[in-house]
């Protein structure tokens, strides 16, 4: 049975609104203002809440601010309940993160279809995605679930890519969202001389493509296999039309990939500002710390000349600097393998 929170002050309101919620089969808790309405959420945690907002003590703003900031109430489904109708007071409700209103007087229908779709949005939007193979899955099935797209569960198999392979290439027109199963992928840049800057590392659990889909632009970089890979194709008029459909859940998927783009960003701002011997060593940094939550000891596998490319300087440079320092004791190198063995101290090296 789901709770209900109701914050009302006037007592004919509260008493008549409690009714047709327990009509309805839901547990509702009366509060008859907003500093008792938080007491009682505080020890019994609603499903929803049902709130006024011209109220003594406290008002609906105040208690909408309090349930955003404490980690326990933030997230719960919050509804005002006003008599007052000004633009002003919808556009900072909303502002605020208010999820519906209902306006004074409101009918039975009103309310129960305000409240059942609002707990439904929750329930189905109720997980948050990570960025893994597991998080894949329930992206898909809960995006089937909004949006009844059938062929979103259709095209999950896995695609083999070998070693080296260009997946796409830079002003190609993008056909499709990419998820790394296994192996590893980079995309990357080439100037006029050929020379390469690669743009992003993708590895097991992580999305790419997705920049251009949703510019609806031709791809401005190019994709290769750094290794033998399994590549998971969505394709663009699925992802597009889920997107569309509900904004809830283009909202999930922008922040789930929205840390490339200040990946991107800190990127560029230590290549423009940064010395070769400090962008060396983020970069090496970088990788150790993604690589680390898989193994205590990563490795870094990569060529000389794509480091040199995630650098933004020549391989020679680049080599000249990792021996730099490997003699201070602060990375290992066995071919291609890079070791960080002291990030702090490699951190505190860079200046």
């Amino acid at each position: 049975m789901k709770t209900i929170l109701l914050i009302e002050d006037n007592d004919d309101i509260r008493e008549n609104t409690a009714e047709i919620l327990e009509l309805a089969s839901y547990q509702v808790l009366t509060a008859e203002n907003g500093k008792i309405g938080v007491e009682k959420a505080l020890k019994t945690k609603p499903d929803l809440v049902i709130c006024d907002i011209m109220m003594p003590v406290l008002d609906g703003y105040g208690v909408l601010h309090i349930f955003n900031k404490n980690p326990e109430l933030s997230g719960i489904p919050f509804i005002f309940l006003t008599a007052k109708t000004e633009r002003a007071d919808f556009r900072r409700g909303m502002e605020m993160g208010a999820d519906d209103y209902l306006t004074k007087p409101f009918d039975e229908i009103e309310l129960l279809n305000a409240v059942e779709g609002r707990l439904k949005r929750f329930d189905q939007m109720r997980p948050t995605y990570e960025p893994t193979k597991d998080g894949l899955g329930q992206f898909l099935d809960d995006a089937h679930t909004l949006t009844g797209i059938d062929a979103l569960t259709e095209d999950r198999k896995g695609h083999f890519v070998k070693k080296k392979q260009f997946i796409y290439s830079e002003g190609d027109e993008p056909t499709r969202l990419y998820f790394v199963q296994a192996g590893r992928v980079k995309t990357f840049k080439t100037n006029a001389d050929g020379k390469e800057f690669i743009t992003g590392l993708y590895q097991p659990g992580d999305f790419f493509g997705y920049v251009n889909l949703l510019e609806q632009s031709d791809h401005t970089d190019s994709a290769v296999t750094l290794e033998d890979s399994e590549l998971v194709y969505i394709p663009k008029e699925i992802f597009i039309d889920l997107l569309s459909r509900d904004g809830e859940v283009a909202k999930r998927f922008v922040q789930l990939l929205a840390n490339r783009v200040s990946d991107r960003e800190q990127q560029l701002l230590n290549m423009a500002y940064s010395s070769l011997r400090r962008r060396v060593a983020d970069t090496l940094l970088r990788l150790h710390e993604n690589l680390q939550s898989d193994n205590n000891q990563p490795v870094i596998q990569f060529s000389r000349d794509d480091l040199a490319a995630m650098v933004g300087t020549a391989t020679e440079s680049l080599i000249r600097t990792l021996s730099e320092f490997k003699s201070d004791g602060l990375i290992d190198i066995a071919g291609t393998n890079i070791r960080v063995l002291q990030p702090e101290k490699l951190k505190r090296s860079r200046w």
